[in-house]
């Protein structure tokens, strides 16, 4: 399966929110875990972070017919985003919402997303461990 990740504003600045809770854990980390997750699979992901609106729609378009799940990390675009809703809804591949543990979220009740209503699922965990969940659980929608 081909799995794209989009991880939106700000989630780059995950080792700032870390350190404050006495925690060593950074975006790259993460990643770092995700590509192990899917080591010796035959899975593929392709990670990209950006704070940019424009940047996510493209990434969608771009590559609609190469992924097959999406894993979206929306941070900020939660309460606001809504091409990216429209985009999300009009490419019909199946979308996992991820959110972090609320000692991680940066603002963000993942409850007001507005992503909600076209996704497959919302997952709220902590960041080590929300997106291997979220490969999982798009590998048994794709079953």
């Amino acid at each position: 399966m081909n799995i794209l990740i989009i991880q939106g504003p700000n989630l780059n600045l995950l080792g700032l929110r870390s350190a404050q809770l006495g925690s060593t854990l950074t975006l790259d980390k993460v990643n770092k875990l995700i590509r192990r997750h899917v080591r010796n699979s035959e899975h593929t992901v392709k990670i990209v972070q950006t704070h940019k609106t424009d940047h996510a729609l493209s990434l969608l378009q771009r590559n609609r017919n190469w992924a097959q799940g999406i894993l979206f990390a929306p941070a900020g675009w939660a309460l606001y985003e809504y091409a990216l809703r429209q985009a999300i809804e009009l490419i019909r591949i199946p979308v996992i919402e991820l959110h972090f543990t609320p000692e991680y979220q940066l603002g963000i009740d993942p409850a007001q997303s507005i992503f909600h209503a076209v996704c497959r699922k919302t997952l709220v965990e902590a960041p080590e461990t929300v997106f291997q969940t979220g490969i999982d659980q798009l590998l048994e929608i794709a079953d």
